[in-house]
């Protein structure tokens, strides 16, 4: 993986790549990396494909989740594509196992939708935990125009967002929405309306990110997605549970600290 400065205004400097491996030739695009804030930020780079994501492509991206969830210096992973494209689906053989790696990162994970998240592309972006995107951006699920099914959790991730009535909708005719729409409907948790303006809602976002302890944004992410499929008490007890597991750990007896001591928690994830 080549390490390279992403598409957002004022964007990182460049850093040291997380993912080892050949670098893929050009014609099966890359994925570049930089960091950030203790974040790293993973940019598609495929333009004359528009950004459809290769097997090779694929491979990086869940090295990189290794390497994101086992190294404690990362706070966040953002994906987000070159130019004015996102993602417009998957190679036939990407690995299948792509969007389930990335969505069982333990850490904050966010796409920055910086143009069409179509297909698999979409899929993909439902797999994270935050979206960002720009108002001119495009949504659609399309895989029924070509006779193929959605496969990596669209049919389950889509309802479970904007609803089921509205996610058949967008499944069976593979109409597009806008980005204004998509916020409306929850698909979307900010919106933007230019590039500029993604740049400083994505750099406040992660910047707010890496103020939280590592431990408990960890056991909130743990709590939320866990609890979505429990029963409310059955939810109430693992929150109880984590809650008492974090009051035992350095991080909260430093921010228990640095609050009467009026000055920022320096957590170090223990």
């Amino acid at each position: 993986m080549k390490s390279a400065p992403t598409h957002l205004p004022d964007g990182p400097t460049r850093a040291a790549s997380l993912v080892r491996g050949s670098r893929p030739r050009p014609d099966t695009g890359a994925v570049d990396l930089a960091l950030e804030g203790g974040c790293a930020i993973a940019t598609l780079r495929r333009p004359a494909a528009r950004n459809r994501i290769s097997a090779a492509m694929a491979r990086e991206l869940m090295d990189l989740a290794e390497n994101v969830e086992d190294d404690d210096s990362i706070h966040a992973l953002a994906i987000t594509g070159t130019g004015s494209v996102f993602a417009t689906g998957f190679d036939d053989d990407v690995d299948p196992r792509l969007v389930e790696t990335l969505a069982l990162i333990s850490k904050p994970t966010v796409a920055i939708i910086n143009g069409d998240a179509l297909d698999e592309g979409l899929e993909l972006a439902l797999a994270l935990d935050l979206r960002a995107a720009l108002a001119s951006a495009r949504f659609a699920i399309r895989q029924l125009q070509r006779g193929k099914l959605p496969r990596f959790g669209g049919t389950q991730r889509l309802p479970r967002l904007i609803g089921a009535a509205t996610a058949l909708q967008m499944i069976l005719t593979g109409e597009p929405i806008r980005g204004e729409e998509a916020m409306r409907l929850g698909l979307v948790t900010y919106l933007a309306r230019d590039r500029k303006e993604l740049g400083r809602v994505i750099r406040e976002l992660l910047g707010t990110i890496a103020t939280r302890g590592p431990l408990g944004v960890r056991m909130v992410k743990d709590a939320v997605r866990k609890g979505a499929d429990m029963t409310l008490e059955q939810g109430i007890r693992l929150e109880e549970d984590l809650y008492a597991l974090l009051q035992t750990t350095a991080d909260r007896a430093e921010g228990v600290k640095a609050f009467l001591e009026k000055r920022k928690p320096l957590f170090k994830g223990a």
